[in-house]
């Protein structure tokens, strides 16, 4: 067997050899952090006067994980997830080449997502997954009102005065 990746869990996959110049520049364009729609998200959750940490380091119940954006007190973990990266049942296609990395490589996030989710739930955390296709101003409206349901009172005057940056549901 030639390169292998190892995606954690003990297992271990064929190195995805590039099919073209293109796809080596789009692969290392990607971020872990301070994607587009997660900066849309920190921009509009801080214009609406909430704050915030990112990208911070939560240790529960045997998980670490980095969520996009924390409120420490209110035990808020909000993770922004991509539609390619974690699979959206709306927008992902699977790659047509190298499946033989990418089938067992997007399997292990989702079953990654599951087990942080979980863990993070199971230590007293509540966890809100936003995928990057859904507007701004709904990912607010989702946020605020799980802080509204843990106590957090400045985000029940949000939603109450109906700012423009959140609007009650339709």
């Amino acid at each position: 067997m030639g390169r292998t990746v190892n995606l954690g869990r003990g297992q271990i996959v064929p190195y995805p050899e590039p099919s073209s110049p293109e796809a080596t520049a789009v692969g290392k364009a990607n971020r872990r952090t301070g994607t587009k729609p997660e900066v849309e998200l920190r921009r509009a959750l801080h214009a609406t006067g909430l704050r915030f940490r990112k990208d911070l380091l939560i240790r529960a119940g045997g998980t670490r994980t980095r969520a996009d954006v924390v409120f420490p007190k209110q035990r808020l973990a909000v993770f922004v997830d991509g539609c390619f990266w974690h699979v959206c049942p709306e927008h992902f296609h699977m790659p047509k080449t190298n499946l033989g990395y990418w089938e067992p490589k997007l399997q292990a996030n989702i079953e990654r997502d599951a087990r942080v989710s979980k863990g993070l739930s199971a230590d007293g955390w509540q966890v809100v997954r936003c995928w990057e296709h859904v507007g701004v101003d709904d990912a607010v409206r989702v946020v605020a009102a799980a802080l509204v349901g843990l106590g957090h009172v400045r985000a029940g005057e949000l939603l109450a005065a109906a700012s423009p940056v959140v609007a009650p549901p339709p």
